[in-house]
């Protein structure tokens, strides 16, 4: 069978120790017992992880990586025991961080990807080139109408795309059923003003009975995409929505609950393999995540590793479109411009509410800065 190999960072003392550490992480990812009482034939010969190759990490960083391969045998054709195989039980060890991973036929058929990806996100919006707008209806609270007049001002000023925040759901303020068709005709309305395609991203996060029913509504009513938050409703629902033939909406992922995945450095996921080839993985087609010099601590490096993940080779799998928040500004496109370069969203909120008097003249500021930039 063909083998998949997972490359791992650990914060070791010395090449012994890394190699002990490793052999060790391949066994708890596949056999879960002692190296010493593996069945022999098939389970050690095609079920243990091998230790592939090992290696100092490159300076300024300590530690050493380890590629582990791992069978096709192990997944089962089943993309939650991928993950489980990939990280399951050593994702609680310290000193333990994936980097990187590859793909075999097998998994890349498992995992078709994202389907529209850049260029598909890119002709459904018509923006040929250039970065792309997007903003967030909010706060919670606000009533169905309030917030339909949001995305209707977002929509006049431009925007390429409006996404319900994170947080709205199904509150009584503003029941998702309701929600979805007064956002997505107020859009509607806008774009027959405008001539422009702005689209309505609705938030189907939700209990899990609810999630496949919701994201069919918002295609049913014509909805430009989907929103939801992989780290809250589990790792699988993006990628079987993706490759449902039946659902035909692009997927955006939104980061809520998943910081401690990536925040520590001797833990968890490696930025580039979190907020980039796990996404792709899952099929998602645009991926929001803390900007750089924002309120959550993102560094510059941080983010441009993310557009690597989001962008590099991957099995054949479609790029999608980073979607950097939480911090962005007018003043900062420039800045922003030079960091990201064209294949970006800009996702833009507060600082266009802040501008409530004249939302459409602010988003449509906002555009005009961005071409000059």
């Amino acid at each position: 069978m063909a083998r998949f190999t997972v490359t791992y960072w650990l914060g070791a003392a010395d090449e012994a120790d890394a190699h002990a550490r490793a052999l060790d992480l391949a066994a708890e990812q596949t056999v879960e017992i002692p190296r010493d009482i593996v069945p022999p034939g098939y389970v050690a010969d095609e079920i243990l992880g091998r230790l592939e190759a090992m290696r100092p990490c490159p300076r300024p960083r300590s530690g050493f990586l380890a590629d582990i391969s791992y069978s096709d045998d192990d997944v089962g054709g089943d993309f939650v025991q991928l993950l489980n195989v990939v990280f399951g039980n050593s994702s609680i060890k310290t000193e333990t961080r994936i980097e990187g991973m590859s793909l075999t036929p097998a998994l890349a058929a498992l995992c078709p990807g994202p389907k529209f990806g850049t260029a598909g996100l890119r002709q459904r919006t018509g923006v040929a080139s250039g970065p792309l707008l997007m903003s967030a209806i909010k706060p919670v609270g606000l009533s169905t109408r309030e917030l339909a007049t949001l995305a209707h001002q977002f929509a006049l000023g431009g925007m390429h795309l409006i996404k319900d925040d994170h947080g709205l759901a199904n509150q009584p303020s503003s029941p998702f059923r309701e929600r979805l068709r007064a956002c997505v005709d107020a859009v509607g309305t806008a774009n027959a003003e405008t001539g422009l395609a702005a689209a309505y991203v609705p938030n189907i996060s939700g209990p899990s009975a609810t999630m496949q029913e919701r994201a069919f509504m918002a295609q049913e009513a014509g909805a430009g995409g989907v929103m939801l938050a992989p780290s809250l409703v589990g790792y699988d629902v993006a990628r079987g929505l993706a490759a449902d033939p039946g659902f035909m909406l692009p997927i955006v992922s939104h980061p809520t609950f998943g910081g401690a995945n990536v925040i520590t450095a001797t833990t968890g996921f490696a930025y580039r393999f979190f907020f980039g080839l796990l996404q792709r993985l899952m099929g998602i087609d645009a991926v929001v995540y803390p900007n750089f010099g924002g309120r959550f601590g993102f560094s510059r490096d941080d983010c441009l590793a993310i557009v690597e993940g989001c962008t590099a080779g991957f099995g054949g799998l479609k790029p999608i479109l980073p979607a950097p928040g939480g911090g962005m500004t007018l003043a900062r496109v420039p800045e922003m411009r030079a960091t990201y370069g064209n294949d970006v969203i800009y996702l833009v909120g507060g600082a266009l509410l802040r501008e409530r008097d004249d939302l459409p003249g602010a988003c449509r500021r906002l555009a005009a800065a961005v071409r000059e930039a």
